[in-house]
């Protein structure tokens, strides 16, 4: 699943008990994210290429202690970041307040990973890095991929539905097929340095009608949770590329209001991919009842709305009463997950403390 033209987070947090399918090949040097953000907060880490299925060579990196130097003691975990950024997610606030030190602490053996075209995963055996991979971790539940790989799962601030995303800039660039546009013109690859997106939205936001207030807790998560400092260092975190494939499977899913596999606009290429003229749906019904679940979503958020949500968890209905966690905070926009103040406490902490159980 993708998400959309601006700083979007659709953020995932799983407990895995094993990693099939990849293989660690040896470690990325020091010039990635460990140099740069981890060590220099007293933490040891490790950077690591794998090499996936299909060929992408990613890097990651690990964090096997907290700061005191102990071993971790409990299961890994892999945090995972969402569209137009990498593991650095993860770290752009204090030790006591981002979640990839707070896990580490707690005795968690962390592993960050970095989708296939951010800067430190934007190689291949053979081919150029073109796309990354469009299904999250729903999608993958509901069809059984992942289950005999994780423990549980924690998704914060999810992006499943959208039939009822609040912003109307954002619904105005999948109804014109902008993507799409950009996408037949030949630019696969979409590379969103801030000043080409400002002034893509200032142009769309200077319509008649288009109110762009709506976007500003995008760009900063913005609302008491936030303070300046934190903005500051999240908008100087350069956005990272991402594939332009990405959007148009985005703008379909909000035109059409289904939670799809990417539509090639084609009945044969569909049928060729698909068995079928039309894209196959993915069902949330179908994520297995006894699966551990924790979901966390806010008030605030324009992407991740409450309606929406609202329909997931009505797709997960039957699930086990004791198996599914869902914590809703009123003030929290979309970003406050990653740079709010109090993340720890009210979100973090629980999160845990459902890890610990499950």
């Amino acid at each position: 699943m993708a998400n959309t033209l601006i700083l979007l987070f659709s953020i995932l947090v799983v407990s895995i008990l094993a990693a099939e399918g990849r293989k660690l090949l040896f470690n990325y040097g020091d010039d990635g994210i460990c140099n740069s953000m981890v060590e220099k907060q007293g933490y040891k880490c490790e950077e690591h290429k794998v090499t996936t299925e299909d060929g992408y060579i990613l890097s990651l990196q690990r964090m096997p202690a907290g700061q005191s130097g102990w071993k971790a003691d409990k299961p890994p975990v892999l945090l995972q970041h969402g569209i137009l950024s990498d593991s650095a997610t993860w770290l752009f606030n204090t030790p006591v307040e981002s979640l990839a030190f707070i896990l580490a602490d707690n005795g968690y053996d962390v592993w960050l990973a970095n989708t296939r075209g951010t800067r430190y995963s934007n190689r291949h055996t053979s081919l150029s890095i073109d796309d990354m991979g469009t299904l999250i971790a729903l999608a993958a539940l509901s069809q059984g991929n992942l289950l005999n790989m994780l423990r549980s799962a924690a998704l914060l601030s999810p992006i499943a539905h959208m039939d009822h995303i609040p912003s109307e800039p954002l619904k105005f660039v999948a109804d014109i097929f902008l993507a799409d546009v950009v996408y037949w013109l030949g630019l696969r690859e979409f590379i969103p340095k801030m000043e080409n997106v400002a002034k893509l939205l200032n142009g769309i936001c200077s319509l008649p009608g288009y109110n762009c207030s709506d976007l500003m807790p995008l760009f900063a998560g913005q609302n008491c949770c936030v303070n300046s400092s934190r903005i500051a260092v999240f908008l100087d975190h350069e956005p990272q590329p991402t594939a332009t494939k990405n959007l148009v499977h985005l703008s379909q899913m909000i035109r059409t209001g289904t939670i799809a596999m990417y539509n090639y606009g084609d009945e044969e290429q569909n049928m060729a991919h698909y068995g079928q003229p039309c894209p196959a749906l993915y069902d949330m019904t179908s994520i297995p009842n006894d699966f551990p679940l924790f979901l966390s979503h806010g008030g605030q958020d324009t992407l991740s709305d409450v309606e929406d949500v609202q329909l997931l968890l009505d797709d997960l209905k039957d699930h086990d009463k004791d198996k599914l966690v869902v914590l809703f905070r009123e003030e929290y926009a979309h970003n406050d997950f990653i740079l709010g103040v109090n993340a720890k406490q009210v979100v973090y902490d629980p999160m845990m403390a459902f890890f610990e159980l499950n």
